[in-house]
Order: structure tokens, then sequence, then C-alpha cells
């Protein structure tokens, strides 16, 4: 109950004004809807009630020929390519993984669909994301994935100084707890971004 209402009380205000999107300038970027992550323990939602979120968003998009760009997090066998500075509590998964950590759920690939693999939290930096939306004239980014305050916040804040425009699907995310989820949602998209559910993305997109 107490997320519910810090949640709703946070995007109350922007409800004043419709949601448009444009299709031909829109791109939906879900971020990590990959077999080791999905798999993880999360809340406020588990990992396959976000991919069932994002496939409803993906279908819709690809119906609107849309642009969808699939964002997975894969690393060398040798880990050399990981990022591991000293840090008190490190959260990028070290040592052995299944052959099939980085691999999309099967549930989320469609045809004509882009995947952009990254090293980091964040889906800009050191891949061709920003060079394929670029290319493809997109102004606007609709934002799911796991997890909220990790790959989608530093993919959020890296588009934002990008000087994109930013829709983020509150009910298409989810992190490691409630608490955390909570404080991207509340706190840090909705400076930078507009926070929605994924029936008004999807109402938006059939308008």
């Amino acid at each position: 109950m107490f997320m519910t209402l810090v949640i709703s009380g946070c995007i109350d205000n922007r409800r004043m004004s419709n949601l448009t999107i444009d299709p031909q300038t829109t791109a939906l970027v879900l971020i990590d809807l990959q077999q080791g992550i999905v798999a993880r323990p999360s809340a406020p939602r588990s990992g396959p009630e976000i991919v069932q979120k994002s496939v409803r968003l993906a279908a819709k998009f690809r119906e609107r020929q849309a642009t969808v760009i699939l964002v997975r997090l894969a690393f060398h066998s040798d880990n050399h390519d990981a990022l591991n500075p000293p840090a008190d509590a490190p959260v990028n998964p070290a040592g052995d993984r299944p052959s099939d950590w980085s691999e999309l759920v099967p549930e989320i690939p469609g045809t004509g669909d882009i995947v952009v693999t990254k090293r980091h939290w964040g889906a800009f930096y050191g891949t061709e994301l920003d060079l394929q939306l670029r290319r493809r004239g997109i102004r606007t980014i609709v934002l799911a994935g796991i997890a909220t305050n990790f790959g989608v916040e530093s993919t959020a804040r890296q588009a934002y100084e990008r000087g994109y425009e930013q829709v983020f699907v509150e009910d298409a995310m989810t992190s490691v707890s409630a608490e955390l989820h909570e404080f991207t949602v509340k706190n840090i998209l909705p400076r930078i971004g507009r926070v929605r559910s994924s029936e008004e993305v999807l109402q938006a997109l059939s308008s």
C-alpha cells in the first residue's frame, strides 16, 4: 500500500496532460530482459511479470512500425571487459555464468528488432545505441526493463544528457527491492522524463 501511494502521488500532476507518441520518432528500449537477469529475485514485481508487460509493449510498437531496441548485458568469458573497480558492495556479476546468461528471454525478440550489447549498467557508453537512434530520427525513448535503479536509471541519465525525451514505463520495471525501485521512480525519473503506466503508453500508441 505504501508504495502504491508514493508512486501515484509522484505522478498525479503529470496526468493533467495527455501522453502522445509519434511512432516515427519514438523507440521502445527494453533493458536486460535476458535469462540471467529475469530469473533473479526482484521487487515490487517478478522478472516474468516485467517480461509479460514488455511483450505487450513491443507488440504494439511493432504493430505501429516503431523502433524496438533490446539491450542485453554480456561479457567475454574471461570477464576482462567487465568493470571491476574496488567497491564495498559490487553488483556486477562475477565468476562463472550459465552459457545462456546473456541470451534474451525467448518471448521478447521480434523480427526487425535491434539488439544492443553493453558492458556497463548504461546502454549508451561504448555501444551503437545513440547511432541507431539518431540515424532513424528518434527523438523520444520509451524505457523499461530490469533493474530500475541500475540499468534503467543509468540508461535514462545518459539519454537525458544526450537530449532525448523520455517516457518511463513504471509497471514494466523492477529492481532488487521495492524500496530501490520506488526511490528511482519517485526521485530521479520524474526529473528527466515522464513516468507512465504500460496502459497509458499502449493507449497513446493506439491513438
